[in-house]
């Protein structure tokens, strides 16, 4: 991607945000600041669907000739592809299909696919997976052929494609044949988080959460369902610390707890290849 290549456009990091947890949109604001230093847009900012900066009060302040709108969700879910698309104008009530590249006078606004489903996020998760093993090693970091590596996602009975998307990540490191075995577990959809102690069949585990941000879900609610009592996980957290100690040993496994995968470093990337593909119609 040249220097100037993006000098005429905007790009926008749109993310869910929440009135009750700023962690939960300290990732988009992260990405944001970062692409910011790299210079190859004229403005980068970002903007919230439940926070401030409002999403309509950030794009009316925007005239560059191009605007890249880039949803910082995980799955093309009601979210990234019904209520943002509908504030956008792209998408009419009851409308099925919309086009993603508008004309609007001097101004052509291109809404890219969500950051979640992009490939280069299985890289991502396998990352903070190595990351949180070789980072509580007791006594050393154990061998990924004697681990069985669960991607935590939210699920919901709603919409299929929250948990189509963890699936995917699933079976494209499945295919790597990295770990001893690969599964998804959800918060709200069978298997369950808490039923991985049932589901691995070796005595290590390292648990990756497919999420944005770390959010209560993240930080509390799994922590829970992996079994950690509740009063403890909300003093660690009073006190600063993260909400499950790694590893701890649990219904005779030892298991570890990974770090959201939307604050990695790598998530830059994955938003500037879907602008890429937004531009080229891919």
């Amino acid at each position: 991607m040249g220097q100037d290549h993006y000098s005429d456009a905007a790009l926008v990091l749109v993310g869910h945000g929440s009135t009750q947890s700023l962690e939960s949109g300290a990732p988009v604001t992260q990405h944001a600041a970062a692409l910011r230093r790299r210079q190859l847009f004229a403005e980068v900012r970002e903007a919230f669907w439940k926070q401030a900066p409002q999403l309509s009060g950030v794009l009316s302040s925007l005239t560059a000739p191009r605007l890249f709108i880039v949803p910082i969700f995980i799955s093309e879910g009601f979210f990234s592809d019904r209520v943002i698309p509908g504030a956008l104008g792209l998408r009419l009530e009851g409308q099925a299909d919309y086009s993603r590249v508008q004309r609007r006078g001097p101004q052509t606004l291109f809404y890219c696919r969500p950051v979640g489903t992009h490939e280069g996020m299985t890289g991502i998760l396998l990352a903070r997976a190595r990351e949180v093993l070789e980072r509580f090693p007791f006594p050393r970091p154990p061998d990924p052929k004697e681990t069985t590596l669960f991607i935590a996602g939210h699920g919901t009975e709603q919409d299929e494609n929250s948990r189509r998307t963890v699936t995917r990540h699933v079976e494209m490191i499945r295919a790597l044949d990295l770990y001893a075995a690969v599964h998804a577990v959800f918060i709200e959809e069978a298997p369950r988080i808490g039923e991985c102690y049932q589901i691995a069949r070796t005595r290590n585990i390292v648990v990756v959460p497919l999420f944005i941000g770390d959010g209560p879900h993240v930080r509390e609610d799994i922590p829970v369902l992996l079994g950690a009592p509740k009063p403890a996980v909300e003093q660690r957290l009073a006190s600063g610390q993260p909400g499950w100690r790694n590893p701890t040993e649990a219904q005779g496994k030892r298991v570890w707890y990974a770090s959201s995968v939307g604050g990695d470093p790598g998530v830059a990337e994955v938003i500037l290849e879907r602008v890429r593909e937004a531009e080229d119609g891919t």
